[in-house]
């Protein structure tokens, strides 16, 4: 019998995570697998879970929760000499990574997905020692959205993290950076850079709509001003997938992008926080199996 790991984060959801564990149970054991259920309880839980899944021959990990949970779990994946497939019920805020893969975000949907036959080979990036699946972000707008609570995140949701994003907005604050690829330099103050390997960003489908999940690059964006009275042109830009072509942003595409700072500068990894820069950034291609819908 083929085994199958499901590591759920019971906050997830509205902390509604939990009545959905059942359903997916049953939907492994009727395709034949024996299944172990793993419950996270703090921060770490999920990527050990997933090492032990892995170094046990588990056919399928199973990711209950958010991005962060998501995040976690990849982390585990990572470097094992058996890597399971990878299912995914998005129940958080955002869910980016689910987004970019069409995994419905109807929880009842997704989990139907888990029988699917199709397994999609997506990209992993890695940030230093560590792996991300969606967007690295670095800049005063990143550590104000890190500063949402999850109680807030269970309330508003998306709103949540526009919340917080509004006032730093209405300051205007910016970080010198200096960001390296392929022979070139940029040297700046920004109030956000933002690296994305999916289309998908913060809920927004069309941030980067050329980025692929398996195109081996990672998608930046530098934005240089954000005042008053271009905001709105940007958050219009975002929403028809024109932001790279914007005044006040530049663009560019790389495999390997080394982000400095002068300053103290924290980033957000996966809607989760990161570590101060100097951070590396580098794509590992085709990466991670995923389990998508037959559809898609």
């Amino acid at each position: 019998m083929t085994q199958a790991t499901i590591i759920v984060n019971p906050s997830s959801g509205k902390e509604e995570a939990l009545d959905y564990l059942r359903s997916v149970e049953e939907l492994l054991q009727s395709q034949g697998y024996e299944v172990t259920v793993k419950e996270t309880q703090q921060e770490g839980d999920a990527t050990g879970y997933s090492i032990a899944a892995c170094k046990a021959g588990a056919d399928m990990i199973v990711s209950i929760g958010g991005d962060g949970t998501l995040h976690e779990t990849i982390n585990g994946l990572s470097g094992q000499a058996h890597q399971s497939k990878l299912g995914i019920i998005p129940l958080g805020t955002v869910n980016d990574f689910a987004r970019a893969l069409q995994i419905p975000l109807i929880p009842e949907k997704a989990i139907r997905t888990l029988a699917s036959s199709r397994v999609q080979l997506v990209d992993a990036g890695r940030l230093n020692n560590r792996l991300f699946i969606n967007v690295v972000a670095a800049g005063k707008l990143a550590e104000s959205l890190t500063s949402v609570s999850s109680d807030d995140k269970s309330r508003f949701g998306a709103l949540a993290y526009f919340k917080e994003g509004i006032k730093e907005l209405a300051g205007n604050a910016s970080y010198p950076l200096t960001i390296q690829h392929d022979g070139y330099t940029w040297v700046g103050e920004t109030p956000l850079f933002l690296a994305a390997l999916t289309n998908s960003v913060g809920g927004f489908e069309k941030l980067a709509p050329e980025a692929a999940v398996d195109d081996g690059l990672i998608h930046c964006f530098i934005i240089k001003n954000l005042h008053f009275f271009n905001t709105l042109t940007v958050s219009l830009s975002v929403l028809l997938g024109n932001l790279k072509n914007h005044k006040d942003v530049d663009y560019f595409t790389a495999r390997e992008v080394t982000v400095t700072s002068s300053d103290t500068v924290r980033t957000n990894v996966d809607g989760e926080e990161g570590p101060a820069l100097p951070v590396k950034l580098s794509v590992l291609p085709r990466h991670i199996r995923v389990v998508v819908p037959n559809s898609s």
